[in-house]
């Protein structure tokens, strides 16, 4: 109930956002509905087609989870450890809330299904692509429902974990904390139990009053943006798939049905591309950090060296969203070129929503990952603003750090995309 309420008192631009999260998840549902009405009428083959729809349950999982972080309502305020709502409990409020909203989608999915296959009321949809809706079949209604569970259930443990991640007390707060005071968290934890009591420093003031009292040493500066150790991993892995996607190509091998009306593609090239893909979301962080690092090089400005020290410090919340879209825009450029407009192999309806639902999804997880990070450096904005630091240099500093982005990933989505589609070709 307290999900509910807080959902209802949210701004216009939060209640959009989880409208798309509800979208997302109705267009996931359909197309696992989609899928058992094809398994219906054809049975060989329809595990295959299953495990292609991970690809969009997972990809709006992630976006369900990347709204839930920038959701105002779960974060953690003075005061509300009192009542009751810490870290823990609105995490458990953060999942909650996911979860009813794919929930809610999984629902319109449900329905439009069953009205287009003509079990509400009307006649059945005739059109191109309705022998996926299996009409006049009678429609497992279990197996149904327990696909429509599928996107809240995992939507809601990916939102818990990420918001509990992001929360103070969490994972990712200690190892900060940890950075910055050059210790790891076990050693501050030892040191922290092997402290003197409160009460014996209190006896030691009030009987040793005459020593005299030096100031208190300052705490330690904070310490500088460590590198994401992602990316020697991301390059292998990337260097792997490709070498992996060649060999099978040659070999032939035992061909793995596409979606939609593609033909069938070796086994081993998907893994080499599922393997590409992994790679790319590990190096991003990586990449963002190497962006920033450059942007500081050759005797910077204040732009660049602000532009710089953002994002490198910003790195690790941004880096794998860029990182998982230049692998997703990768494939699409790489299908493209594969299937071009003259191809005798026009997309099917589910390649094409499915395709429309992991684009969108990424490209709406990694803005979701620049709000969040925008609403994580209002405070040193606001900072800078009474320092006297004047508004164009904060808004050149934005656009250099975009434009820097963008002449990192554009040109290497393309070399990916190039690469990914050669041995294909041959």
């Amino acid at each position: 109930m307290l999900a509910l309420r807080l959902g209802r008192g949210g701004h216009a631009l939060v209640q959009v956002r989880r409208l798309l999260v509800a979208a997302a998840s109705a267009g996931v549902g359909f197309l696992l509905l989609c899928t058992l009405g094809w398994a219906v009428d054809h049975p060989a083959g329809s595990a295959v087609r299953l495990l292609w729809s991970l690809v969009p349950v997972v990809a709006a999982a992630q976006f369900a989870a990347a709204v839930g972080r920038t959701d105002p309502g779960t974060r953690a305020r003075s005061g509300l450890s009192a009542v009751g709502l810490g870290p823990a409990r609105l995490s458990v409020l953060a999942a909650t809330s996911a979860a009813v909203t794919c929930a809610l989608g999984s629902a319109v999915a449900l329905l439009s299904f069953l009205h287009l296959r003509g079990d509400l009321a009307g006649a059945p949809f005739t059109g191109e692509g309705a022998e996926l809706l299996a009409p006049g079949r009678p429609l497992p209604l279990g197996a149904a429902l327990m696909l429509l569970a599928v996107v809240p259930v995992l939507a809601g443990v990916t939102t818990w974990y990420a918001v509990r991640a992001a929360s103070p007390d969490g994972a990712g707060a200690a190892r900060s904390r940890a950075a910055a005071s050059g210790t790891a968290p076990g050693r501050a934890s030892s040191s922290a139990s092997t402290a003197p009591p409160a009460s014996a420093s209190a006896d030691e003031d009030e009987t040793d009053t005459e020593r005299p009292r030096t100031a208190a040493p300052p705490p330690p500066p904070s310490a500088a943006p460590t590198a994401p150790a992602g990316l020697p991993w991301g390059i292998a892995l990337t260097a792997a798939g490709f070498a992996i996607e060649t060999y099978a190509s040659r070999g032939g091998g035992t061909a793995l049905p596409l979606p939609g009306r593609f033909d069938g593609s070796p086994a081993g090239v998907l893994a080499g591309w599922s393997l590409t893909a992994v790679g790319l979301a590990l190096a991003g962080p990586g990449l963002t950090h190497l962006c920033g690092l450059l942007l500081q090089t050759v005797r910077p400005g204040a732009v660049r060296l602000l532009a710089g020290r953002m994002l490198m410090a910003e790195a690790h919340r941004i880096g794998r969203p860029l990182g998982v879209l230049c692998a997703v825009l990768s494939g699409v450029f790489a299908a493209a070129t594969l299937y071009g407009p003259g191809d005798e192999r026009p997309f099917g309806p589910l390649t094409a929503l499915g395709a429309t639902l992991v684009v969108g999804c990424t490209a709406a997880t990694a803005l979701m990952a620049a709000l969040e990070s925008r609403q994580t450096r209002a405070a040193l904005i606001d900072s800078l603003y009474r320092l006297g630091a004047p508004a164009a240099v904060l808004r050149t500093a934005a656009v250099v750090r975009t434009v820097a982005l963008l002449a990192l990933f554009a040109p290497l989505t393309w070399a990916v995309a190039a690469l990914a589609a050669v041995p294909l070709t041959r």
